[in-house]
């Protein structure tokens, strides 16, 4: 009888980084979907940094009045949490597919851990940032720079969070943002962090490989 190879074992902690770029958003979500459809116990989980062209995503809950007018930008309906968001170039995002399970966190761990990451980010530019039990993401002065929303299946997670870094926020206007009217957005170079994309990308991904293993 031949022998059998045992199953691959993942270190529990192991996450793979991925840059992927400036891509399309509807075909990053099918890619995601795909990922955590076919993944399996011994799948190492993934982060996937990107930015998308200018796209409008309203969650799987969402509330088309708070797309207050059309302005040309495609509005996709997602199949994560939350409200309606705007993306675009200049804005960090890091989709995080991860195994729950292995990682032992739950939902709300999980979104503490996530807004953790850029709070700590943005205290090494001694900028005091916090976050909302009532409405995730995190604000800086009341005005919010990062936006989350996450799906759960099976007890894999995909979709993430959204950092803005140095983007035009005038499509923010013609929505409530996450669901709240005269919300205020901000950005790290408004702030005054002058680092570059790369740089801030780079930071913010040890943020997150510390906050969540």
């Amino acid at each position: 009888m031949c022998a059998t190879k045992p199953p691959l074992k993942i270190k529990p902690h192991e996450i793979i980084i991925k840059q992927l770029g400036v891509v399309d958003y509807f075909a990053t979500w099918q890619a995601m979907q795909d990922f955590t459809s076919n993944r399996t116990v011994d799948t190492p989980d993934e982060i996937w940094l990107l930015q998308h062209p200018p796209v409008y995503t309203q969650g799987i809950a969402g509330k088309p009045q708070h797309l207050l007018c059309s302005n040309g930008i495609d509005v996709i309906k997602t199949d994560r949490g939350g409200q309606i968001t705007y993306h675009g170039p200049g804005q960090l995002i890091a989709y995080l597919l991860l195994d729950m399970r292995r990682l032992k966190v739950g939902v709300r761990e999980l979104v503490r851990r996530m807004e953790s990451a850029v709070i700590d980010l943005l205290q090494d530019y001694h900028i005091t940032a916090k976050g909302r039990i009532e409405a995730p993401g995190v604000y800086v002065d009341n005005a919010k720079i990062a936006a989350l929303g996450l799906k759960i299946k099976q007890g894999y997670c995909y979709h993430g969070i959204a950092l803005n870094i140095d983007m035009d926020l005038t499509p923010f206007s013609n929505i409530n943002p996450c669901g709240y009217a005269g919300l205020i957005v901000t950005q790290t170079k408004d702030l005054g962090i002058t680092d570059e994309f790369k740089v801030l990308s780079r930071q913010f991904q040890e943020k997150l490989i510390k906050n969540i293993t």
